[in-house]
């Protein structure tokens, strides 16, 4: 179980407790949090689970593959240093605490 925020654009916060294995992305979606479409379901094609990491994360991420970096070139949301695809982020316990911060529009 790891414990991850995520923090609308209006500046609130939904903090929930995801479940291993899922991930960021699932984590959302299982929870009903707005802001994360996953129209492809999960499978890094669509772009519409891009989140931005907190610039004060210390904790480990995944590599990002090149397929992930592929899509985030095409978000509706600009890409930033710290853009990922929420579903190329397992949940562990070694990310409990993590916070992402959810673009203003998916598609």
């Amino acid at each position: 179980m790891a414990k991850i925020t995520y923090r609308h654009p209006n500046g609130t916060e939904t903090v929930v407790d995801v479940p291993v294995p899922n991930t960021v992305m699932r984590g959302a979606k299982i929870n009903n949090i707005d802001g994360i479409e996953a129209q492809c379901g999960g499978s890094a094609q669509c772009g519409t689970c891009h989140v931005y990491i907190d610039e004060a994360n210390a904790l480990p991420l995944p590599a990002m593959h090149e397929s992930e970096d592929d899509v985030l070139h095409g978000t509706a949301a600009p890409r930033r240093a710290t853009s990922r695809l929420s579903c190329q982020l397992p949940v562990s316990e070694e990310i409990d605490g993590l916070v992402v911060h959810l673009p203003e529009t998916q598609s």
